[in-house]
């Protein structure tokens, strides 16, 4: 329990005195630049929009509306870029150079939604992989990086500002702020380059924070250089960087020096808690206070928000996410304790407020504390007493013109999650109050907080089976963001186009040319459907130009820890040639070896998997009367360890393997190190061996468009 009382200590189990902590209304502090989350970095929202309604916009609620549910004040969101980025893919809006479409996608539908929901949120954004026709020009800057194919030229700035442009004229949609690339090195011409093209663009209000590391031995190297260098640090708004403090990651002294001398910002630009349940929940407003009270940090977004994809993807939701949404056929969603977590800061504060000085620090029996002004009066305390061990006493004086209203409480524990208990009136400006180990509060003058809930949940089910996608139901795909519902890319871009030599809708893969892929590439690919099915069959109509491979996939049950995709299941593919392999994929031929960052380094050697890696052909057969610019069937059946492919509904291929028993289905486009295949497809069907053929997918009700209410949101 909390016991509060006003100008009087509390007796009870606690060993010492009240810890004194003076609140000055007039003691002045910086701009509090919010708390929030990262949608991207993964496809992290792929399936959240094929929830129905009213289901979607329940979630939605949850995340972004004010005074309800998390209620952050924050979102960065990952500008879209044909490649993967750590779960999957999104389409860009450039696939070429002189192609330009504003309605591919989601990540302009998530924006909508959260900042209709709440017009004061802060919108953000950066990439991590970019179309490969980037820099395929030539043009580099004097001093810049080398490679043949590099995002940071003058078309990388030029591209970002062809995004920003798209979020305007069709959205109405503004940014804050932009990152130079994610974890992806630093680059002085190109900020340079990017200010100078933003201004020139319209856009001189969105500042700039670069350059989004995460090492710690090297990512504010460059905060020595602006010192002596004034374009670069005209250039650069925001010092940023990403900062894990529950590792005790820190800025450095002199990093922080700098910043305040510059009158620069330090922002976390992707934070992580990677821990379930309400230790997780607890991890994440000690993660918020930690980062300013240890390294002066004004803005913290976490990766990520929205766990809308499947389970079979890496970082599924369970200890990463606030909501998880991985299950949009059933309608069915959990609240994850992280939730009322941000809820302590998102519902008790807003973008440009101040950190108090004074206000915040270390409590003596363990645990937190971070305090915070509104331009008024108002202010909030947020504490967490995560590492205490006992009870504890803290003693509040407040002056320098803060409210002297009532004080209202707010309480998260494991057993409890955001209660409102009684409110306090302090007494010649002193409140006292014993705080419980391993809680979280938030103590305010504001009002209209509140739990928010929706009753009857629909439940979990599987994945409908069997199941059967013509993509006929897509007469206008810029509604649906020209992406079917259920698939999800995770290389490359599936998108919704016309039929190549018959009429109606098909599936393409519509990138030319491989990525700047923040993760190291692959075949593109994209998965649908439940990670425990075992015997079924997969196929699909697939028409091919000449040189390209395409087919199916089945059994898929692993597509990489997060940095590389490689998948684990089998592959049915066709060339244009006449050429079909069956091959077992593995995942990456060293499966040992460490790549990505600390979290996925750490995954892989969890995994501790020991078996032989890379891919390993088992079938072939040169099929006669296959020519480019056909339909045919591909169909690849499993049965036990049986495999058995067939074209055009003739069986050309078998084999046995019993490496995998079980996973999805999905399709595939082949890709080398210049081109990438852009085969079409149709009628894709999952069934059971030698069923009938299942009728056509249809939406639920309110299963709908994400677009449909978007005026002017065309190709241009």
């Amino acid at each position: 329990m909390l016991a509060l009382c006003a100008g009087v200590a509390v007796s009870g189990t606690e060993t010492a005195g009240p810890q004194s902590i003076q609140l000055k209304g007039d003691a002045g502090g910086p701009r509090f630049d919010g708390i929030g989350v990262v949608d991207g970095g993964g496809a992290t929202s792929v399936l959240l929009k094929d929830y129905p309604e009213p289901q979607r916009s329940q979630i939605l609620d949850f995340m972004y509306k004010p005074k309800f549910g998390a209620s952050i004040s924050a979102l960065l969101v990952e500008i879209p870029g044909d490649g993967n980025s750590t779960q999957g893919s999104m389409p860009s809006h450039m696939h070429t150079r002189d192609d330009l479409n504003y309605t591919r996608g989601y990540t302009w539908w998530v924006m909508r939604e959260a900042k209709r929901r709440n017009p004061a949120l802060s919108l953000d954004g950066t990439a991590w992989s970019a179309p490969g026709w980037i820099g395929d020009n030539g043009q580099r800057f004097p001093h810049g990086p080398g490679g043949e194919r590099e995002f940071f030229t003058p078309d990388g700035a030029d591209y970002y500002v062809s995004w920003l442009q798209g979020l305007r004229k069709v959205y109405g949609l503004e940014f804050d702020a932009i990152g130079s690339r994610n974890e992806k090195g630093v680059s002085y011409d190109f900020v340079k380059a990017l200010r100078a093209k933003l201004d020139a663009g319209g856009f001189s209000k969105v500042r700039i924070h670069s350059f989004d590391n995460w090492p710690d031995d090297s990512k504010y190297d460059f905060v020595k250089d602006m010192a002596t260098d004034a374009a670069l640090r005209d250039s650069i708004d925001i010092i940023s960087a990403h900062v894990n403090v529950l590792d005790k990651s820190r800025v450095p002294p002199d990093v922080r020096a700098a910043a305040g001398k510059m009158g620069k910002p330090l922002w976390n630009t992707e934070g992580h808690v990677y821990i379930a349940g309400y230790d997780g929940a607890i991890g994440v407003v000690r993660a918020f206070n930690e980062n300013y009270i240890h390294n002066g940090i004004t803005k913290i977004v976490n990766w990520y928000g929205i766990a809308g994809l499947y389970t079979t993807e890496p970082y599924p939701g369970d200890k990463e996410s606030a909501i998880r949404a991985n299950w949009p056929w059933s309608g069915h969603y959990r609240l994850n304790p992280h939730v009322w977590a941000y809820a302590h800061y998102g519902q008790f504060t807003e973008v440009g407020w101040t950190y108090l000085n004074g206000g915040s620090g270390e409590l003596a029996g363990g645990g937190s504390f971070v305090t915070l002004k509104s331009p008024g009066k108002d202010y909030s305390v947020i504490i967490e007493t995560r590492e205490a061990k006992g009870p504890q006493q803290i003693r509040l004086e407040v002056g320098g013109g803060l409210s002297t209203q009532d004080v209202a409480v707010w309480q998260t524990t494991a057993q409890e999650q955001f209660v409102r208990l009684a409110d306090i009136a302090p007494r010649q400006g002193v409140l006292t109050l014993t705080l419980e180990p391993n809680a979280i509060y938030s103590l305010t003058t504001t009002r209209g907080q509140q739990k928010g809930a929706f009753p009857d949940v629909p439940a979990q089910q599987a994945f409908p089976f069997p199941y059967r996608e013509t993509f006929e139901q897509y007469a206008r795909p810029e509604e649906w963001g020209h992406l079917p519902r259920y698939f999800a890319d995770i290389g490359g871009a599936f998108e919704l186009a016309s039929c190549p030599g018959k009429p109606g809708k098909c599936l393409r893969q519509a990138v030319p040319v491989p990525s700047h892929s923040w993760a190291p590439d692959w075949n593109p690919y994209t998965i649908i459907g439940d990670d425990q099915w075992s015997d079924y069959e997969v196929s699909a109509d697939i028409y091919l130009n000449p040189g390209e491979v395409a087919g199916v996939m089945g059994r898929i049950n692993h597509v990489g820890t997060g940095y590389g995709f490689i998948p684990k299941g089998y592959v049915l593919q066709l060339n244009s040639a006449g050429e079909l392999e069956l091959t077992v994929v593995r995942g990456k031929v060293d499966k040992k070896a460490l790549v990505g960052d600390a979290e996925q380094q750490a995954l892989i050697k969890a995994e501790n998997d020991a078996n032989e890696g890379g891919e390993k052909v088992l079938a072939t057969a040169r099929v006669p009367g296959i020519t480019p610019k056909r339909w045919h069937n591909l169909k690849l059946r499993f049965k036990g360890d049986q495999m058995t492919g067939f074209i055009d509904g003739k069986q050309v291929v078998t084999a046995k393997d019993g490496l995998y028993a079980r996973g999805m289905a999905g399709v595939i486009a082949g890709a080398d190190t210049k081109k990438v295949s852009m085969p079409y497809y149709d009628n894709v069907t999952i069934n059971q061996v030698n069923g009938p053929v299942p009728k056509d997918s249809k939406p639920k009700p309110g299963q709908g468009p994400i677009y449909r209410k978007v005026t002017g949101a065309a190709a241009s």
